[in-house]
């Protein structure tokens, strides 16, 4: 796609914001730090919220199931109408149940409260999920990779701003305090985000009128408009929807039992901290750094080389475990998370390559429903195998699963009606 640099996005996008195109992403980048806790830092607060209400922490493991269903499924509703009526009105909303739901969690007195206000409060974050990653494939066709991957790489890492925080002053009597500050900085970031934040006219990559041959190169870019309906009717989409599948389930299931893996293992309880710690570290820079790879290079075959190292890495984790080598866990649990994370980039962009970008938001909305699918792989059905089989060959399954998507890579092909090549998804 040489011709493409004829494009002058840069200077399109000034003339209609009347500024740089990137402060989109530093507000769609800065929102996603900002509701970052609900996912990465509940284990910091579960402890004094159980011990203060008098709650068996089992009893609270459901809160976060809540938090991945409601997070993931309110991006249908959200992308569908953010693509019809842009972002700002949904982004107030958003400030409203994110920011409200963290101060509200230091009122609560009974467990259908926490229930209640996670849940609105991950209905928040995944409207914020969907406008953020979407903003970024609205405003840069040409460096989606690089632009998604800011975002998530922010959702990944924010939360390290806040944790030292939390883990100091989060006692029984002093959480309400914490839920509180970090809730009204999480309203005042989305209410600031929600100002600046638009989405470019629909016509803004065609030329003058009068220039058909550039209009016409701008409009292949993207391919067809597919509306959502029409995206769900192609085989290509559920193709990705069950790699979308195996890879988030492969990445979850480290995420989610890291210490559990090198405890099963007897790797000294250094090794498990330095491990948590790096892991969403690692899964953060990733994103950036592959997404820009993916957009220099041919997507499709980032992706494959991702994922099957991916795999192979998490193969690594065994045999680093079972040798009982801390420091090679620990560069396994790097590679597993640096060469699997981004899956959160390359889908978004590989979604608007093959399906266009005007309705990219409810159409990324629907293939991100299939991370409720590896949640439920690294909770309960992870548990269930555990219990059969043991951890060995629950992890090996994990390393299966990222090999299976990056193989499924080399099947994949743009639709026959969307005026791509099927060099097209390497931008």
């Amino acid at each position: 796609m040489d011709d493409a640099s004829k494009l002058d996005y840069a200077g399109r996008a000034k003339g209609i914001l009347g500024f740089s195109r990137w402060w989109q992403i530093v507000a769609a980048a800065g929102m996603m730090a900002a509701v970052s806790p609900y996912q990465y830092v509940w284990s910091s607060i579960e402890g004094p919220l159980a011990e203060n209400l008098d709650i068996a922490l089992p009893a609270l493991g459901a809160v976060f199931s809540f938090y991945v269903v409601f997070q993931s499924l309110s991006q249908m509703p959200a992308g569908w109408w953010r693509d019809r009526r842009g972002p700002r009105h949904l982004t107030y909303l958003a400030a409203v149940l994110a920011g409200g739901g963290y101060v509200g969690l230091a009122y609560a007195t009974a467990v259908w409260q926490l229930y209640l206000l996670y849940s609105l409060g991950a209905i928040g974050v995944g409207i914020i999920y969907t406008v953020a990653v979407n903003t970024a494939v609205k405003w840069f066709p040409d460096r989606t990779g690089l632009t998604t991957g800011i975002g998530t790489m922010a959702f990944a890492g924010g939360s390290a701003l806040v944790v030292p925080y939390v883990r100091a002053n989060a006692t029984v009597g002093g959480y309400a305090d914490v839920l509180r500050n970090v809730g009204l900085v999480i309203l005042v970031v989305l209410l600031v985000g929600a100002v600046i934040l638009q989405d470019p006219p629909e016509d803004w990559l065609g030329l003058d009128d009068d220039d058909e041959d550039d209009s016409d190169l701008a409009a292949s870019l993207r391919g067809a408009a597919y509306t959502t309906r029409e995206m769900l009717r192609t085989w290509q989409f559920w193709l990705l929807y069950a790699m979308f599948v195996a890879t988030a389930s492969a990445d979850l299931i480290v995420i989610a039992n890291v210490v559990r893996f090198a405890e099963h293992f007897g790797l000294a309880a250094v090794v498990a901290t330095v491990a948590a710690t790096v892991l969403p570290i690692a899964a953060g820079v990733s994103r950036m750094i592959l997404g820009e790879a993916s957009d220099r290079f041919d997507r499709k075959r980032v992706m494959v080389v991702s994922f099957l190292l991916a795999g192979l890495f998490r193969f690594g984790l065994l045999g680093t475990g079972i040798a009982g080598t801390g420091a090679g866990f620990v560069v396994a649990v790097v590679g597993s998370m640096f060469f699997s994370s981004p899956l959160y980039v390359y889908f978004p962009a590989m979604v608007a390559d093959y399906y266009g970008a005007k309705h990219s938001s409810s159409n990324y909305a629907a293939l991100y429903t299939a991370k409720v699918g590896g949640g439920v792989f690294a909770g309960t059905v992870t548990g269930v195998l555990v219990a059969a089989f043991g951890w060995v060959p629950t992890l090996a399954l994990g390393g299966t699963l990222a090999f299976a998507a990056g193989l499924a890579v080399f099947a994949l092909r743009p639709p026959a009606d969307a005026g791509l090549g099927d060099e097209a998804a390497a931008p």
